[in-house]
Formats: structure tokens, C-alpha cells, sequence
């Protein structure tokens, strides 16, 4: 590096310079590494202000209810049952959710060791460095910001079925503009920049609004839990409306159980915003654990005595797959239809928390993106008086409410989940990358040869699992690809010594648990469709050539500035022990 740097955007000049030497700048900067000393102090001195530390382990337990069950338990329920697992969507769910607990666990052990508001990205960039940090990290904030937008259309059409008024009365056709752009929402914009105020404010006021609509929900859903086994039948558990279709608890057989729980699983996202407010939180040591396992403990239960609700109200041959409840009860009789409009109301407020706090994640993950230096310092400020990123939410909350406006349901939905099971499935390889591996001391190759091999076989399951037709031959398959998994992770476990044990609280039965994620991840990411990729290469692409134009120059010539105290993965050593912010109390 030269001994004397000015800015790479200091003049046309100097940016025309700096784009020349692109290539030896990515080779640099790409794979460099922090620490979590340095992302727990000088990275995070870079906002300014401090986040103050005013939540407790029950406002992340409302936080996680209040981010996972949305509206889309309502129909992904539906979907399940009819078309994948019949009454059987209960083991469903109840394997949906030990999954969706093991992938939190290791999100837990990154948010205890490392309490910053940076959550994946921050995971990543201590572990596979600044570009693979940076290229998750967008497609991320992408995907919460469609998925938003999706969720803040759907409370216009969810309230309207609760107050009895149809959607096309709340939205303005402008006919010049194309199909799936040219409803205008008005009031979902409203939603977005309300909620945009509440999170700006204070997060502890945000943590009392959330509360109070987390509550109010879980009253609706406790209520169409005992309606349905009020007025339901036990026998429907059993006994289809059509004899001609299969019966019993398992019609489809175990294929379809885990269908279902592959279906279901998406019903889960929302428990990774939670880890985004460690900085935030009083004591991690104690509280991020209960708050992210307890949350999603809680929703497994919720979701497992809803699904056995529906199955009971109606033979799962008879379920409507996009409304299963509302469609249910208005099937019962006249005097029942008003449960109908009890569960679109329920299912505003369920839209509202999982918004509320998808919109504080998303602030909080462009924030420390700001404070690396890749994206403008300007979004990692925190305002003094609020304690709040309030730059990051302001600029996502408009960006948020400008494609609400335009953008139909239907096309947001084609493009959202692919990002977020990315994330997991990074998170998942980041957790044992970091214990068997202390950069600067250990052989990073077995750890990744580990890696990369497990990551391939899982692929392979899921190729055979998705495409391959049934019969002995697909059976002999699956099973040679899970032994051959099986066999990895022991050789692996008995050959490698972990290089470092956390010092507060880690995942148990190391490498295992992760693994169980790293392939649920891949299994899911192969149920999902063709326009989900087509997203997915194009932002990434569009993120990569942020990051060469920008990104890259700008980490460079903060790391000449002396902004960062490690430039690459080789050049300082990280110790064993935890480097805790001293902030907090243990």
C-alpha cells in the first residue's frame, strides 16, 4: 500500500486512479477480517452516540413473536396441509421448529460473544471477511425491504376482509402504468412511514408498541385455536371428505411431513431481527439466549395448536389452501361468518408487529454496514437524543414505502425468502468456521474442505430429493447421501480440535447442530422457484458492482486512514477468549 493516500473520491481524477488499481484493492480488502473487539469499539464508536441498553429478555421474546407470526401463518398452513401433509402439518410445524431453533442457536452464540447492532453482517465479516459480508449483507436488506413492502400491502387487504371492504376501494388504478404497478396504496405507504416514526423515536417505545399488538394477536390466535376445537371434529384428524383420497393422520407419508415442514419453515424468518438488537439489550449473556429460543419455542407451540385447530374444523381435502380459516368458518353457517372477519382483524396486528420489527432489523443492519465503511458513514450515525439509527431508518422506510405504493403482492412475493435463507445458511457455516478456526494460529483449509464438502452433499440430497423419481432407486440414493454426510461431520468431529470455546454461552453438540442448518438451508433454498434466483443472481451481481465501484475504495482508504486495525486475515491474531464490550453487565 502506498505510503501516502488521499481519498479515492477525492476529484474525478483520484476516482479514475483508484479504478485502475480495482483489482489489487479487491484482492486486499475482500478477505479482510475484524475482530470482535474492534467491531464492539472502533467500528462501533464510528455511529457517534451509543445505542443505549434498555431491553430485557422479555421484549426479545415480544420481539421474536411479534417478527414471526404475521399474517402468512394464516395460509401457509393451508398450503401445507392440503397439498403436502394433511393433519400430519402439525409434525410439520414441530419439526419446521426444532430446525428454525437449531439455526437460532447460532445466531445466539455470535449476538452473546458479539453484541452489535450488525447481526449476520457483523458475523460474516469477523469470519469470511469484508466481501462475503457485504454481498449477504445487501442481498439481506433487499429482502427485508420487499418483503415489507409485501407485508404492508397485505394489511390494506387483511383489514379491509375484517371491516368488510374490499381492496380495490383502499388503492387508485392508474391505467398508464403496467400490470403488478399500477395499483396505488396509499395507506400502505401511511403504514410504512408510521411505523418508520415509532422505530426513530425510541426502541424501548417501540418495544411497548409491539408488545401491546403481539399481545392482541396472540388473544385472536388464542381464539381461533379454541373455535376451532369447539366446533371441531376429532375424526377429521383421520377421515377425508373424498374416500377416494388418501386417509389416515399421514396421507402422503413421510415425504410429506417433511414437504410440509420445508413449506412451513418460512413461517419461522423473522427470529434473525432479533440478534440486530444486541446492542440494545441489558445483559446478553442472559437475556439473548432466552429471548431468541424462547420466541421461537413459544411460535412452535402457537403454530403446532393452530394447524391442529384447522385439521380439526375441516378434512384437510376441504381446505381452502389460501384462506384455511377464514374459509372454514364462513363454511360453517350464517351465524359463524363473523369469525371470519375476527381472523382478518387478528391478522392486521400480526401484519404490524412482524413489520414493526423487520423495519428495526433492517435499520440496524444498513447501520453497521455504514460503520464498515462500504456504504456512506452517513447511514451508520445515531442520533444523540434518540439513541436510534435514525438516518438508516428514514432512508429504508422511504425507500420501503415508495415500492409499497406501486408494487403488486404478487410480484413482491416472487422475490423475497431466497436472501434470508442465504443468510442462515451462511451464519450456520460462519459459527463453526469461528470455533475450529483462530485466524492467524490455525490451518483455515480442513475447516473449509469440511465445509465446502457437507455444503456439496447436502446439495446432492436435495437434487435427488426434488427432481428424482420415486422408487428404490431415489431411497438408495438419499440414504448413500446421508450416510456419506454423516460420515463427514464424524471424521471431522474426531479429526479437527476446535480452536477456541466460547466463553459465555455456544451451540451444543458442536459441529452437528450447525450442520442440521446448514443443510435444512439447502433443502429450502431448492424448493424455492425460478423467479427467487433470478432475483437473487441479479442482486447479488447488482451488490458486486456496488462494491467494485464503491465499496472497495472506500474500505481502502479508510483502512489507509487507520480506520481499521486489521487488513487481512493473516495479519493479526484473534484470541481464544471472548472480547465482551465492557458496556454490560454479565
Amino acid at each position: 500500500m502506498e505510503s501516502s493516500h488521499g481519498s479515492s473520491f477525492s476529484s474525478l481524477n483520484s476516482y479514475i486512479q483508484a479504478l485502475a488499481q480495482t483489482p489489487a484493492r479487491f484482492a486486499r480488502r475482500a478477505g479482510s477480517v475484524s475482530t470482535s473487539y474492534e467491531e464492539m469499539s472502533r467500528v462501533k464508536a464510528r455511529s457517534g452516540s451509543e445505542m443505549q441498553r434498555t431491553l430485557r429478555w422479555y421484549d426479545l421474546v415480544g420481539f421474536g413473536i411479534g417478527g414471526m407470526v404475521g399474517a402468512g401463518v394464516f395460509v401457509t398452513t393451508g398450503h401445507a396441509s392440503r397439498v403436502c401433509a394433511g393433519p400430519s402439518v402439525i409434525i410439520s410445524y414441530a419439526i419446521a421448529g426444532l430446525c428454525a431453533l437449531l439455526s437460532a442457536f447460532c445466531y445466539t452464540e455470535f449476538a452473546v460473544d458479539m453484541p452489535v447492532a450488525g447481526g449476520a453482517f457483523s458475523y460474516l465479516r469477523v469470519t469470511f471477511g469484508e466481501f462475503a459480508a457485504f454481498l449477504t449483507g445487501a442481498n439481506l436488506i433487499m429482502d427485508y425491504v420487499m418483503s415489507n413492502a409485501a407485508v404492508a400491502r397485505s394489511f390494506t387487504a387483511y383489514l379491509g376482509s375484517a371491516i368488510g371492504i374490499s381492496t380495490s376501494k383502499w388503492r387508485l388504478v392508474v391505467h398508464v402504468l403496467p400490470d403488478g404497478f399500477n395499483e396505488i396504496d396509499v395507506f400502505a405507504v401511511l403504514v410504512v412511514l408510521a411505523i418508520t416514526l415509532i422505530i426513530c423515536y425510541s426502541t424501548r417505545e417501540s418495544s411497548v408498541v409491539n408488545m401491546v399488538l403481539t399481545a392482541l394477536h396472540i388473544l385472536f390466535i388464542g381464539f381461533v385455536i379454541l373455535m376451532g376445537f369447539w366446533k371441531g371434529d376429532s375424526k377429521n384428524f383421520t377421515e377425508p371428505a373424498d374416500p377416494k383420497n388418501p386417509s389416515g393422520f399421514f396421507p402422503f407419508g413421510a415425504p410429506g411431513v417433511f414437504n410440509g415442514a420445508a413449506m412451513v419453515y418460512l413461517s419461522y424468518i423473522g427470529y434473525d431481527a432479533v440478534s440486530t438488537l444486541a446492542e440494545e439489550v441489558h445483559n446478553p449473556v442472559k437475556d439473548i439466549p432466552i429471548g431468541v429460543s424462547g420466541s421461537v419455542i413459544i411460535v412452535t407451540v402457537l403454530y403446532c395448536l393452530m394447524s391442529a385447530s384447522m385439521s380439526m374444523l375441516l378434512p384437510y381435502d376441504m381446505i381452502d389452501a389460501d384462506a384455511p380459516f377464514s374459509a372454514a368458518f364462513r363454511g360453517k353457517s350464517d351465524g359463524w361468518k363473523w369469525v371470519s372477519n375476527v381472523i382478518g382483524m387478528g391478522a392486521s396486528f400480526g401484519i404490524l408487529t412482524s413489520l414493526l420489527v423487520a423495519m428495526l432489523g433492517q435499520a440496524r443492519y444498513m447501520c453497521v454496514i455504514g460503520r464498515s465503511n462500504v456504504v456512506p458513514a452517513w447511514f451508520a450515525r445515531v442520533h444523540p437524543k434518540t439513541s436510534t439509527p435514525v438516518n438508516a431508518s428514514v432512508f429504508l422506510g422511504i425507500f420501503t414505502a415508495a415500492i409499497a405504493l406501486f408494487t403488486d403482492l404478487d410480484v413482491l412475493l416472487n422475490l423475497v425468502s431466497i436472501g434470508t435463507l442465504f443468510v442462515f445458511y451462511m451464519v450456520a457455516n460462519a459459527v463453526v468456521y469461528r470455533r475450529y478456526v483462530a485466524i492467524g494460529t490455525t490451518n483455515p483449509w480442513p475447516t473449509l474442505a469440511f465445509l465446502c464438502s457437507f455444503s456439496l452433499t447436502s446439495i446432492l440430497f436435495t437434487l435427488i430429493w426434488h427432481f428424482m423419481p420415486q422408487g428404490k432407486g431415489k431411497a438408495f440414493m438419499l440414504g448413500a447421501c446421508s450416510v456419506i454426510a454423516i460420515a463427514i461431520m464424524q471424521l471431522f468431529h474426531c479429526l479437527v480440535p476446535q480452536a477456541r470455546k466460547p466463553e459465555f454461552w455456544g451451540v451444543p453438540l458442536m459441529p452437528w447442530i450447525p450442520c442440521v442448518s446448514i443443510f435444512l438451508n439447502i433443502f429450502l433454498l431448492g424448493s424455492l422457484g425460478g423467479p427467487s434466483y433470478v432475483r437473487f443472481v441479479f442482486f447479488s451481481a447488482l451488490a458486486v458492482l456496488v462494491y467494485v465501484l464503491y465499496s472497495v475504495h472506500a474500505s481502502f482508504d479508510a483502512e489507509a486512514e487507520g480506520s481499521f486495525g486489521q487488513k487481512n486475515g493473516g495479519i493479526l491474531k484473534e484470541s481464544g477468549e471472548s472480547d465482551q464490550d465492557p458496556s454490560f453487565k454479565v
